[in-house]
């Protein structure tokens, strides 16, 4: 009974792997075949990579999409995992009624949803001269309640009498956090790396709206430009997508354990 049992868990566990690699394969599969081929649903690799990344290379400049998009949002990363880090490091260290009040609305504006705020956003931005800027990129996004709500959590769990100890020894409250706390926290870091990375890099409205000009095109909006018009070369676009998708790959597989661990509040 028992290993009937794991033979359906097992099972399972295989049907639901197969779906959700499958979207992957295909997308793969289908950058090395002609777009012919991939409307006609063809499931095997196929021998035209080569001419998909000439056509593509000749279409869109992805050379400068990539790095318009990785220096975004690497920039973003680190500067929000400093503020955010700071800012839910102090909601819980130095607690009270007042920080919780303060806390309440800033989850309360997880609610509210950004295409509400963007119209007065670009009104604001363009007025102070952010557009095809990465400070206007990087600006709404700085800081979120989600990480800060995270950092928080983690903070919950670092031990007091280590910062009565470091107080007593001569630290200052920068030193005990730069030197004590991040240290400790490094799976909630990772964790936090991860989701604010991907977000940054998938970005696609925020962008689409601030940046303007050719020259500040992001991979996503590099992508959108590929189903402009009155033909589509289908292999042409799912190589413009997987080479979108590896970055963030790469970033998932490497912090793969520190990130389920930092989810998960563990640590370190």
């Amino acid at each position: 009974m028992i290993k009937r049992k794991k033979v359906w868990q097992y099972g399972f566990l295989i049907l639901a792997s197969v779906f959700s690699v499958f979207p992957l394969y295909w997308m793969a599969v289908s950058a090395t075949n002609r777009s012919a081929e991939v409307i006609g649903g063809r499931m095997l690799p196929g021998g035209y990579l080569l001419e998909n990344i000439k056509n593509l290379l000749a279409a869109q400049n992805v050379g400068r999409g990539m790095f318009n998009s990785l220096k975004y949002s690497v920039i973003l990363t680190l500067i929000s995992l400093v503020i955010c880090s700071l800012a839910g490091y102090g909601f819980e260290i130095y607690h009270d009624r007042m920080k919780d009040s303060v806390m309440s609305l800033l989850l309360l504006a997880m609610m509210v949803p950004f295409a509400a705020t963007m119209i007065p956003l670009y009104q604001m931005f363009s007025g102070f001269h952010l557009l095809n800027t990465t400070l206007g990129f990087i600006l709404p996004t700085l800081s979120t309640p989600f990480l800060i709500m995270m950092f928080r959590q983690s903070a919950r769990s670092f031990p007091h009498d280590i910062l009565e100890a470091a107080r007593l020894e001569g630290l200052n409250e920068l030193q005990i956090f730069f030197r004590m706390f991040v240290p400790t926290m490094r799976s909630t870091y990772a964790a936090a790396m991860t989701i604010t990375f991907m977000n940054a890099w998938n970005s696609y409205l925020w962008p689409k709206v601030i940046m303007q000009d050719t020259s500040s095109m992001t991979m996503p909006m590099l992508v959108a430009n590929l189903t402009e018009g009155y033909v589509t070369d289908y292999g042409m676009l799912m190589l413009a997508v997987l080479l979108c998708t590896i970055p963030t790959i790469v970033i998932f597989f490497i912090l793969q354990k520190s990130f389920a661990e930092g989810i998960t509040g563990a640590v370190k």
